[in-house]
Order: C-alpha cells, then sequence, then structure tokens
C-alpha cells in the first residue's frame, strides 16, 4: 500500500506558541499540545507538526529536517538561513505590530548614538545581527552572547544590550533608553527549497499560508447584517464601508431586504448608530473565523 504524503511543519516552541496554535485553529488546523511532548496531535493526516523554539525552525527547515515552518525573520537573518519565504504574518504576543530588534542603554548611559559604542561590550542573543550592525556603521565593539537577564546586564555588567521588544514597555521599567532600531521582525511562514518544488508539498503548503492569511485578516474584521425598508436602502448603502460590495437580498415582508457585509471591528461602535438613524432594524454583529480575498 502507497504512503500517504505528509508536510512536516515546524511551529514555535515557548513563548510564541500559545499564539502561534492559536492561530492555527482559526485556519482550521486543531493542534493539541502534550505537557512534554514536541510531537502534538494535529486533526489533519497529512500534516506532521513538530515543537521547536524559533531560533532553529529556519535552520531545520533548510536542511530538510522540516518542510515548512513559522519562525520570525529575525531568526532567519541571523542564522543566515537559505530557505523559501511563503509569507508574512502579522501576528504576536502583545501586538499586531511588528517586533524590534533595538540597541539599549541605561537611562544615564552618555552612549547616544552608536558611533560612541567604540570599544565598548554588548550583549545579545543575536550576535550576528549585532556585528553586522556595527560593521555597516563602521564601529568596532565586542559582542558577547547573552543566555537571559540582558536587561539587568546593561546596568552592571556590559555598556549596551540589544534586545527584543514589541511596546519597549519592559526596556523603560527597566530604566533604559533605546538608541536604535537593528531589525524589524514579523513571522514568516518559510519553506525548505526542495520541499517547495514537490508539486504536492508546495499545494499543501500555499493551502495553508491561503487558510493562516485568510484567519488573520479575519482577526480585525466583523460581520454585519440588517434589514432595512427599500425606500431606504440608497441612504444606508452610502453610510455603510463594506470590504466588497455588500450582499442585498430581498425579504419575504415586501418592501424590506437585507444587508450583509464585512468592515473592520475598530468602526462598528461609530457605524451602528449611523446605521440605526440610516434607517436600519434588526442589526447583528457577528465575528469572522477566515476573511480569504
Amino acid at each position: 500500500m502507497r504512503k500517504k504524503p505528509t508536510l512536516r511543519l515546524g511551529l514555535p516552541k515557548g513563548s510564541l506558541q500559545e499564539a502561534t496554535i492559536e492561530k492555527m485553529a482559526k485556519a482550521g488546523f486543531n493542534i493539541q499540545v502534550g505537557s512534554r511532548s514536541y510531537i502534538p496531535y494535529v486533526d489533519d493526516e497529512e500534516l506532521e507538526v513538530r515543537l521547536i523554539r524559533a531560533q532553529e525552525i529556519s535552520r531545520y527547515v533548510e536542511h530538510g529536517y522540516l518542510d515548512c515552518g513559522i519562525t520570525g525573520h529575525d531568526w532567519i537573518q541571523e542564522n543566515g538561513s537559505k530557505v523559501h519565504e511563503v509569507g508574512e504574518f502579522l501576528f504576536s504576543k502583545a501586538t499586531r505590530q511588528p517586533a524590534r530588534w533595538v540597541l539599549a542603554v541605561p537611562e544615564n548611559s552618555p552612549i547616544k548614538t552608536v558611533k560612541h559604542l567604540r570599544g565598548k561590550r554588548i550583549a545579545t542573543e543575536v550576535v550576528r545581527l549585532t556585528r553586522r550592525y556595527l560593521k555597516e556603521h563602521g564601529v568596532k565593539a565586542e559582542v558577547e552572547f547573552s543566555w537571559g537577564a540582558t536587561e539587568f546586564k546593561a546596568h552592571e555588567l556590559v555598556d549596551a544590550i540589544v534586545e527584543l521588544t514589541e511596546t519597549g514597555a519592559s526596556l523603560r521599567a527597566n530604566k533604559l533608553r533605546i538608541v536604535d532600531t537593528l531589525l524589524l521582525s514579523t513571522p514568516r511562514l518559510v519553506a525548505n527549497h526542495a520541499a517547495w518544488k514537490n508539486r504536492w508539498k508546495r499545494q499543501k503548503i500555499e493551502n495553508l499560508a491561503l487558510l493562516l492569511k485568510g484567519a488573520l485578516e479575519a482577526e480585525a474584521k466583523v460581520g454585519l447584517k440588517m434589514n432595512v425598508a427599500e425606500k431606504n436602502l440608497a441612504k444606508l448603502l452610502h453610510t455603510l464601508p463594506a470590504l466588497r460590495n455588500p450582499t442585498v437580498s430581498h425579504l419575504s415582508q415586501a418592501g424590506w431586504v437585507a444587508v450583509e457585509t464585512v468592515i473592520d471591528e475598530h468602526v462598528v461602535r461609530e457605524l451602528i448608530p449611523r446605521l440605526k438613524a440610516a434607517g436600519a432594524e434588526g442589526i447583528i454583529e457577528y465575528p469572522l473565523n477566515k476573511v480569504v480575498y
């Protein structure tokens, strides 16, 4: 009996694990993680999932242990991995903004620019990125790998740190000042080059990317349904911003129609009173799982 083809997917273990599994669930893939296993269950027999540190995923994809994986742009750059980038996905632990690798120093430090780092010591987890940054600016400084507690080291053990931040709140709380941004990073779906050339695997990866992107697009949008008298339809449609032209269908009650559309969630609170004033009745707002363009 011919073995059914499977796609081996790497997902980030650790701080981004919960958020990634949540996004995968919205994309339609139910993943259940055991307390100690790095091989979780997934309700798709064509998919094998491995939980691996984000720092390592791009290397395992490049070398073919994984067919594809979700990891940060920062770790692809840090590892120098030669992989095919399928898509960018704007989600993170705290915000939908890109995470930043920043150069930071204590608030009272005399260091104001990268040039002031000449001959200084810097601690970071992204040693290659930092050395490349210094080289681009013609600065020679010592860069050491940090196993953790990097923010603490900035006050006692080193002159500066290069640290990942989403909002900057943790740095401010530790009385650190951002000097410069080295790199903006967002999660990426990357594929092994050989896997991408395989017809079946490429189709599976592209389907995964489509569903995942649709799930992420849906997070910031909602569906709206409402009824309106036909005489008020033009006025209501003028009020209603739509992802596409709204769907209008006749009701059994003569002279009335139903209107349905998808809009950005952040405008709903201002929009509903305006729709009501335009003659809408029975307004229903509902969440979405996916929006696929």
